[in-house]
């Protein structure tokens, strides 16, 4: 069977590009105020740790958006591992932004983390003692078992995300989408989602994070995709993170950019 025969019925059967993590064809996402993301074309391929990077207002955290259905978008589509996101969600698990979430919802630490099971249980059946079990080792990968009876508006903002995280590993997905993990934590606690990170990896977990520290990216991240509206580049770190790029995506007061892309 020819190559463009097989690619054919691929898609005409629903699957298109089932070798890449995540694959974003020609995606336009607007609001009321304008378009923030146009004919974004992204690959991710599996088992790699991939940063999104770009400039306040780039499109960020809409693009996540779109990938997982929060956000319909004007044009273009999303496939995970080769299919759409609703053939795919219970392998998909999405951390938002801390500043997203209401806080003083009253819920202790443990009810959050359970809460990621409810796709493989439904909501209508109660959890049980695996799953109890699952999301009490779920905490105790994130550090966090002994606070799992406390209200999550009593944690830290460090805390907090943690929370998040292991509500995200206990769906024990293979691919994780996380808007900002590392903002307003902790050194303490970044470390931990660096290894935590770096573990998922191990087990050929695939991380897509949007990430707004230039300097830790290309220690954290092995994947790179710069995003201004427009996807400026994508690959690994070390070939998309130069200065050229860069001044691409944040425009040429880049200076201290460039020199950290440079060494």
């Amino acid at each position: 069977m020819g190559e463009e025969v097989e690619r054919a019925l691929s898609t005409a059967q629903g699957v298109h590009e089932p070798s890449l993590a995540l694959h974003v064809e020609d995606l336009t996402a607007s609001y009321a105020s304008g378009a923030v993301l146009w004919d974004v074309d992204m690959n991710v391929p599996p088992g790699v740790l991939a940063a999104i990077v770009g400039p306040n207002g780039a499109g960020k955290s809409t693009l996540l958006k779109c990938v997982i259905g929060a956000l319909r978008p004007a044009a273009g589509h999303v496939y995970v591992f080769g299919r759409p996101y609703r053939q795919q969600r219970h392998r998909v698990a999405y951390v938002p932004q801390r500043t997203s979430v209401d806080w003083d919802f009253p819920t202790t630490a443990l009810d959050v983390v359970t809460m990621g099971l409810y796709g493989r249980l439904g909501w209508l059946r109660r959890p049980g003692k695996r799953e109890d079990d699952e999301a009490h080792e779920a905490l105790a990968m994130v550090g966090m078992d002994a606070f799992a009876e406390r209200q999550i508006s009593q944690l830290s903002g460090g805390q907090q995300q943690r929370v998040f995280l292991a509500r995200a590993l206990v769906q024990d997905a293979d691919l994780y989408l996380m808007d900002e993990p590392f903002a307003g934590v902790d050194a303490t606690t970044e470390r931990a989602i660096v290894d935590l990170f770096k573990d998922l990896r191990r087990r050929g977990k695939t991380v897509v994070a949007v990430h707004h520290d230039l300097q830790t990216v290309a220690t954290y991240f092995d994947w790179l995709a710069l995003l201004n509206v427009r996807l400026i580049a994508q690959g690994p770190v070390r070939e998309v993170y130069t200065a050229e790029h860069l001044r691409a995506a944040y425009g040429p007061r880049v200076v201290l950019l460039e020199q950290t892309a440079e060494a």
